[in-house]
């Protein structure tokens, strides 16, 4: 190999964040001075963000969804006039409603399913054998994937923002702490939903099978979480079954931060409880941290 393919090729290399597996005698960085893992793993960002770009259908039905149904149920239900918790509250358009629901699935379809799908995808045409044949860790690896998922996730949030805005008149919030109550359930939000996306891609035999058993789970839970269905008109025990899992909660963060205060009481127990929407996070992305880390391989087992 000539000079110029090999330059070309570290490049190409570096560029992905894989680090050179060797280095001529007497050149190159040593050891001690090599990136860490994070640093690898944040190089590798902006590579898995012009990846999911370059997918047309992981555009439209992770980034674009949310933005297209918020549009539909908005279209669709303003007829029946503005919704109102009860007599004397304060209501607020059928959009205003359902906008927090939306922000809520557009960090799980960011997360989970993206990521679910994205790496089943990449471990069954042989990707994640490539990968593992390099210097590149797990954890780099992990940190190049969740980065991508903040980054698109922000920017998601931030058009379904806009489009609610501008073009159906949905008043946002002034009171910084509304503001600061989205921040830390988005932030909170993305990064469980990051992990179990990496968790539950250990779960489909193959990149084919992915799309069919992971994008049934997501849409359940979007249908018994309050993202589709107002969550207090929704039987007991499913309310109950939804409390398990951690859309409910990122929904409910998402109310308590755009909703007035009167609609606390359509909640399960009549409040917001950010307190318990935070420990249910914490303990969702603890859980997804160590399942994805303990299921996590290069290469099926199975295979």
């Amino acid at each position: 190999m000539s000079t110029t393919d090999t330059t070309a090729t570290t490049a190409r290399r570096a560029r992905r964040g894989i680090r050179p597996t060797g280095r001529p005698s007497g050149t190159g960085t040593p050891p001690a001075a090599r990136p860490g893992r994070l640093t690898v793993g944040t190089t590798r960002i902006g590579y898995e963000v012009r990846s999911y770009f370059r997918s047309p259908d992981a555009v439209f039905f992770t980034f674009l969804f949310p933005v297209i149904m918020l549009g539909i149920f908005t279209a669709a239900f303003s007829a029946s006039g503005e919704i109102q918790p009860g007599p004397g509250a304060e209501a607020v358009s059928v959009g205003a409603y359902y906008l927090p629901g939306m922000l809520a699935a557009g960090m799980l379809l960011s997360g989970v399913q993206n990521l679910a799908i994205d790496i089943a995808t990449e471990r069954s045409n042989g990707t994640l054998k490539r990968l593992g044949g390099t210097p590149l860790s797990p954890v780099s690896y992990f940190v190049g994937k969740i980065g991508q998922v903040f980054v698109t996730g922000v920017l998601q949030a931030a058009l379904l923002l806009l489009v609610a805005s501008t073009l159906y008149g949905i008043a946002l919030p002034t009171e910084p702490e509304a503001w600061m109550t989205f921040a830390w359930v988005f932030v909170l939000g993305v990064a469980t939903s990051a992990l179990l996306g990496i968790a539950l891609s250990a779960l489909p035999r193959s990149g084919r099978s992915a799309t069919a058993v992971v994008i049934p789970i997501v849409l359940i839970l979007q249908f018994i979480s309050g993202v589709y269905l107002q969550f207090n008109q929704l039987p007991e025990w499913m309310q109950n079954i939804a409390s398990l899992f951690p859309l409910k909660w990122m929904a409910q963060g998402m109310r308590a931060a755009f909703l007035p205060d009167d609609f606390a009481v359509l909640e399960q127990y009549e409040a917001w409880d950010l307190g318990w929407v935070a420990v249910a996070l914490l303990v969702w992305l603890v859980v997804g941290l160590v399942i994805s880390r303990l299921t996590f391989r290069w290469i099926r087992r199975d295979s």
